[in-house]
């Protein structure tokens, strides 16, 4: 039986319900990892007596690994989901446990960039799982749900890596993270079905990309997660910084303070998963864009107070979560035929914008904090008009 001709499974199912939830939880620790430079990048750079600007570089090569998406995240076409997730899984807790037994600048670059490929290997194969199984008047429902991984590293993983770090150095969180990636695993190991594709029906990656660019809808989708990334990153690179120069918290304290991120974005995914299957992907979508815009604008309108910066923050992470999460069931049915390619081309499109993002967002701060949010602004209004001219309707209500 090949992925595509997987049943589909009802939500309630409670193989699925667990099938889920060790995915959710595995993306919390790749997410605490991913995400942890952001907030402690002056920590991380005094700790290892770099500036931070050398640090920087490790952020733009990490994201330049995802331009290659395309061809690392169809591994899960051409060998099946389950080969996809183990291997990205194992991957990780390899790069984790670099760092732990060698903790320098090298092995810091090594495994974040090893971290970009275990989300550009994992993230694609199990979005195509759900894709496969699940219907698509549910799958809203289900992509909300998974990315409370992404919520969770800064609700849970970030803080208690600050705690870490604030105790015994910036490389104590490296060790606990390597633990939880082997042990989750091994349930991942027996949780997870095989399902390699059969023989007659496996996908080239030559006809997956030639199924994606000949579809306008799907190259549109891949403009307005391109654009959408970059106006985050913009932002994201410096908020640690601005942080750090306009409060001078410290570590334990900005661990803390990146909790509200953490909930912004829960909330995000919450409302995803309750909305988007009934208002549907493509009107969520433009909702979503158009509040993110406003809430560019409302990051340095309030940033002149902490309280002010960390409701700014909350704003900001809220709305970009939601125009995030929503663009995924939309995609995962634009081009069935290839959904784990065109799910990993997508990533590709993230990693591009986070790279470019990563490179002028600094530039830009040194005209201040406006200067970020008015290019982000001018970047959401582009991917807005891509949505409406290009993406006509929902894809059919089918399972995939």
């Amino acid at each position: 039986m090949s992925n595509l001709e997987q049943p589909s499974l009802p939500v309630s199912s409670v193989r699925l319900r667990y099938q889920l939830a060790v995915f959710t939880l595995l993306r919390t620790v790749f997410n605490t990892s991913f995400r942890m430079i952001y907030p402690f990048l002056p920590a991380i750079s005094r700790g290892l007596g770099v500036g931070v600007e050398t640090l920087t570089l490790g952020i733009t090569l990490r994201s330049a690994l995802g331009l290659f998406s395309p061809i690392i995240g169809s591994v899960a076409d051409l060998r099946g989901r389950r080969f996809a997730m183990l291997a990205a899984t194992s991957l990780f807790t390899v790069s984790m446990l670099m760092v732990f037994v060698w903790p320098t600048y090298i092995a810091l670059i090594v495994a974040m960039v090893l971290t970009g490929a275990t989300k550009t290997i994992f993230e694609p194969a199990m979005y195509a799982y759900v894709g496969d199984r699940v219907d698509y008047r549910q799958r809203g429902l289900v992509v909300g749900l998974l990315e409370f991984g992404w919520s969770g590293a800064f609700l849970v993983g970030i803080p208690f890596s600050g705690w870490l770090m604030a105790r015994a150095g910036w490389s104590a969180p490296f060790p606990f993270l390597a633990l939880m990636g082997a042990g989750l695993l091994m349930i991942l190991w027996r949780v997870l079905p095989h399902d390699r594709p059969h023989p007659t029906k496996r996908s080239s990656l030559r006809a997956g990309l030639s199924t994606v660019l000949h579809s306008r809808a799907a190259l549109a989708g891949l403009a307005i997660g391109l654009l959408t990334s970059l106006s985050n990153e913009v932002v994201n690179i410096i908020y640690g910084v601005w942080m750090d120069k306009a409060f001078a918290l410290e570590v334990a304290s900005l661990g803390a303070a990146s909790a509200v991120i953490g909930v912004s974005e829960l909330l995000g995914e919450g409302l995803v998963a309750a909305l988007s299957d009934r208002l549907g992907k493509k009107r969520s979508l433009g909702v979503g864009l158009v509040l993110y815009l406003l809430a560019c604008l409302a990051l340095p309108a309030l940033g002149g107070t902490l309280e002010g910066a960390l409701v700014g923050l909350f704003l900001f992470y809220l709305t970009f979560e939601f125009v995030i999460v929503c663009t995924i069931p939309l995609m995962t049915e634009l081009a069935p035929k290839a959904r784990a390619t065109l799910l990993a081309a997508n990533g590709a499109g993230h990693s591009l914008g986070r790279m470019l993002g990563s490179l002028i967002g600094p530039a830009l701060f040194v005209s201040g904090l406006w200067t970020n949010a008015l290019v982000a602004v001018v970047l959401n209004l582009v991917a807005l008009v891509l949505l409406w001219a290009f993406i006509h309707e929902d894809a059919p209500h089918k399972a995939g």
